[in-house]
């Protein structure tokens, strides 16, 4: 029981410290840029979400890793990866805005399908060998950041339509 309520604590903690820094440092950064130039820190970062893959390495994790979780987490992370990198290389066009509302509602289901599937499966925190450090560290900055994601593609187009309606009168 102490080692489970350590890894929600830690998970708990890391939301918070991940909230901060992007309140104090990242959404400052990001706010004022054009949609494009917002999202693609934020996508680039998602490309790296391939490191998913590693739920499906022996040795790496126990080998009672409850696949129920493994291989939808694995594959759901591979997926936004590819659907950010995609969006990355179709940026500023429409069909790579689309591509990042497609990323961003992918990303976040995934992420919180993860959870779902992690808790209905029973997973034990020692289960997850070398790769505590995805749902401790990683899981709550990409939540965090699919929150500002939605937040520029969401303002971005308000303004955009605001700017429009502007120009049309």
């Amino acid at each position: 029981m102490q080692t489970q309520f350590a890894f929600f604590a830690s998970i708990a903690f890391s939301l918070i410290a991940w909230g901060m820094v992007a309140a104090r440092y990242i959404w400052p950064e990001l706010r004022l840029r054009p949609r494009a130039e917002a999202l693609r820190p934020l996508l680039i970062l998602h490309s790296f979400r391939f490191v998913g893959l590693a739920f499906l390495v022996p040795g790496v994790v126990s080998p009672d890793l409850p696949s129920a979780f493994a291989h939808p987490a694995a594959y759901g992370d591979l997926i936004a990866a590819i659907l950010a990198l995609l969006s990355l290389v179709s940026l500023p066009s429409a069909a790579g805005v689309a591509i990042a509302w497609i990323f961003s509602l992918w990303g976040s289901v995934d992420l919180f399908n993860a959870f779902y599937q992690a808790n209905h499966a029973g997973l034990m925190a020692g289960q997850l060998g070398a790769t505590y450090f995805i749902p401790t560290f990683i899981v709550p900055l990409l939540l965090i950041t699919h929150g500002l994601g939605f937040r520029i593609l969401l303002q971005h187009q308000n303004v955009s339509a605001v700017q429009q309606s502007r120009h049309l009168a």
